[in-house]
Order: C-alpha cells, then sequence, then structure tokens
C-alpha cells in the first residue's frame, strides 16, 4: 500500500521547554522533518515553550505555518509574532475544532494538561469514529511511558477496545513517527465504538 496524502499535521506540545533538553531538541527536529516533506504545521499559536520552538523550526526551511490561537492569549501577548497565518478565534473550545479541521493527521509531544486535553479529544473523536485521520505520540525519552502503560491496561480491563488502542502510534524519534502516521491506512467499513455484543 502507498503513503497516504498528509498536507498539515497539527502538533498538540507544551508552552513550556520541560526540564529536558532533549524536548526542545525533538521539538526542532519534528519541524525539521515535517517542512523537509512539504508538510505545513498547525499548531497553538503560541511563541513559548515547544510550541515557539516547533513553529521556528518549520518557518527557519520556509515552510507552512498555521497558528490557532484564542483572543485571551493574544492579550497576553502569548502569539508568535513570526506566523503570518495566524487565526485567532474567541475560545479554547473552537481553537481545538478549527485545528483539527485544518489538518490531515496529529502529533502530541511532551506537555502538560492542555496538551493532553487536545491530544485525547482528537483520540476520542476518533474512537467514535468523528475523523479517520493518523494520530501519533511522541515518547522522548520515555515520557509517555506510564500513559502508555494506563492506556495497556485499560485494554486489559475490558474499558478500552484494541482496536481503539491501535488508533495511536507511538515513536520515540520524530522521523520515524512521520513516517509512521504517512502509512496509516484508512479503516475499512464504519468504525464502531461500541459492538453490537457491547450494548
Amino acid at each position: 500500500m502507498g503513503e497516504r496524502q498528509i498536507h498539515r499535521v497539527c502538533v498538540f506540545c507544551g508552552s513550556r521547554s520541560g526540564g529536558d533538553s532533549a524536548y526542545a531538541d525533538d521539538a526542532r527536529t519534528l519541524g525539521e522533518a515535517l517542512a523537509a516533506r512539504a508538510m505545513g504545521l498547525v499548531f497553538g499559536g503560541g511563541h513559548i515553550g515547544l510550541m515557539g520552538v516547533l513553529a521556528d523550526a518549520v518557518l527557519k526551511r520556509g515552510g507552512d505555518v498555521i497558528g490557532v490561537i484564542p483572543q485571551g492569549l493574544v492579550d497576553r501577548e502569548l502569539a508568535h509574532s513570526g506566523v503570518k497565518d495566524m487565526r485567532i478565534v474567541p475560545t479554547m473550545h473552537q481553537r481545538k475544532a478549527v485545528m483539527a479541521d485544518l489538518a490531515d493527521a496529529f502529533i502530541a509531544l511532551p506537555g502538560g494538561y492542555g496538551t493532553a486535553d487536545e491530544f485525547f479529544e482528537i483520540l476520542t473523536w476518533a474512537q467514535l469514529g468523528l475523523h479517520a485521520k493518523p494520530i501519533g505520540l511522541l515518547n522522548t525519552g520515555g515520557y509517555f511511558d506510564s500513559l502508555l502503560a494506563w492506556i495497556d491496561r485499560s485494554v486489559q480491563e475490558g474499558f478500552l477496545r484494541a482496536s481503539h488502542r491501535d488508533l495511536l502510534r507511538v515513536a520515540r524519534r520524530p522521523e520515524e513517527l512521520v513516517d509512521l502516521l504517512l502509512r496509516v491506512q484508512p479503516p475499512a467499513g464504519e468504525p464502531k465504538w461500541i459492538a453490537p455484543e457491547e450494548r
């Protein structure tokens, strides 16, 4: 099977850089990988933390960048001034919806509550069959090991179907993760959140 078409990737990531320089290094490498493959970036629009590192890396290599940011964060002077295509929205809810509409795939980098919120919402939408776009997790330095263990425990305990666990692709290197997402094939038939025997 051939690679799927991915024109833009939405990346969820921290508004801080974290305590290990590897997080920023991987954000930078991911930005370079996206630009090298002519994939545009959709991100949260900020100039700080991993968001800023990522956007700077794409912009430096002439890549396409779209920022989506709530007016409240613009008012706090957190918007990235180097991003020409900045979509300003009223609320965080609208921010997530616009980012989802603009992207053909999603990647989560290390982050905190906001990153987890965005990541799990897009993953839940895939579980419900609301979209069939690839979703990846960049597990820099094993940052998400505990989270992945919890997800696997959810499957073991019957809270999550194995097929829904498979909606998530995981890699420790940015280039590897992008390649994984390109190889994800759309699901055959209509995705089912709850099978008839589970009702």
